[in-house]
């Protein structure tokens, strides 16, 4: 997988396989709300246009990973929309977009994320790149978020 910075002729590509990679989170939690799946076009040509790096990977031509991190004036990287196309899950592919987040982010002194507390293959993948739980947070309903982050390796 080849990984380069988001442009904003990526936008489509990255709509449509956001959309593919957390359909089944939003059938584990039965909300086809998730933000993830409700961001538009023009949200994500803003998002790779504005102070957040989008990645996204590459493979055979076709658009397969994208992650997306922002450094706080703390110096905590927060990783978000970390996606895979649904039929490459398992690869090894999300391990590679999540360290290529953090490499991006190298001057940060954190890194933090989060995904749903149900969400236990993502959980673990986040645990077996050097994350631990620090938090967990209530929506109202549902199970809710678990918070995760690491301290960046210098």
């Amino acid at each position: 997988m080849e990984i380069r910075r988001a442009t904003p002729g990526d936008a489509g590509e990255v709509l449509t396989l956001q959309r593919a990679a957390f359909l089944r989170e939003a059938q584990r939690y039965d909300d086809p709300h998730l933000p993830m799946l409700t961001e538009t076009l023009a949200e994500i040509e803003a998002v790779i246009a504005g102070p957040v790096t989008v990645l996204v990977g590459h493979q055979g031509g076709r658009l397969v990973a994208v992650g997306r991190g922002r450094l706080d004036d703390q110096g905590t990287c927060h990783i978000a929309r970390l996606a895979v196309a649904p039929d490459l899950r398992g690869q090894g592919l999300g391990r590679r977009m999540l360290r290529a987040v953090e490499t991006a982010h190298h001057e940060a002194r954190r890194f933090e994320l989060f995904t749903g507390a149900a969400s236990h293959d993502n959980i673990r993948l986040y645990e077996r790149n050097g994350y631990t739980e620090f938090d967990r947070r209530s929506l109202g309903r549902g199970p809710g978020l678990v918070y995760l982050a690491k301290p960046a390796v210098r």
